[in-house]
């Protein structure tokens, strides 16, 4: 079913704002239990949306995903501040802070897919499709949340989890790559190589919440 611009904000709408909205508070909670209070001072341990929402990279990027064809969104919240030297052991528990994000994506990635089960029962319903379409979305984004963080690049959440486990004086040498992160990410994005770094991977993650729901 072909769908217009309308309808594929209100179906991708609540799952890219529950996506990111669960990433980020869980960075949050996960930074407070190892010692860092900074992202709970801030009012950032917490479902509401409002408080991780970046206007260009959750709602105008998107926006412009979505518009153009080839169906891969990409995009970012607000970042959550967390200061690391406040942890109780700063460098391994760094990795479980950054690894709670993609933790979190997964868990709703499982979320969605129980509702896509829900609606393969609802036959006749009119809340079938929209359902399932919605269930699909949120399974999407939140795998490509996922994967997309799990890239060991600095400064995504794989990066700060290499970071983590690397010996120090590895470990700082990666970690010289932080500020030119992003670029190298739009990069890939641009040539299409990141598409096909993901790829198998999200295909793996698909076969396993498959199996699990």
């Amino acid at each position: 079913m072909e769908l217009n611009l309308i309808q594929k904000i209100a179906i991708w709408a609540l799952p890219v704002l529950f996506a990111i909205t669960a990433h980020e508070a869980a960075h949050a909670y996960v930074a407070k239990k190892f010692g860092d209070p900074t992202a709970y001072l801030l009012g950032r341990v917490t479902f509401n949306p409002l408080k991780h929402v970046d206007p260009v990279g959750t709602i105008l990027l998107p926006l412009i995903f979505l518009i153009l064809p080839g169906g891969f969104l990409f995009g970012w919240a607000k970042p959550v501040p967390v200061d690391f030297g406040r942890l109780k052991k700063p460098k391994q528990d760094m990795l479980w802070v950054a690894a709670a994000g993609p933790a979190a994506n997964f868990v709703m990635a499982i979320i969605w897919g129980l509702f896509f089960k829900l609606a393969e029962g609802m036959d006749g319903s009119s809340f079938q499709l929209p359902l399932a379409y919605m269930s699909q979305a949120g399974i999407s984004i939140n795998v490509s949340l996922m994967v997309l963080n799990l890239i060991p690049l600095p400064p995504l959440d794989g990066g700060r989890m290499l970071l983590s486990v690397l010996p120090n004086h590895l470990a700082a040498k990666l970690a010289l790559v932080e500020p030119y992160g992003m670029f190298i990410l739009i990069g890939l994005l641009a040539t299409g190589v990141l598409g096909g770094i993901m790829a198998p991977f999200m295909a793996l993650a698909y076969r396993l919440i498959h199996f699990i729901v």
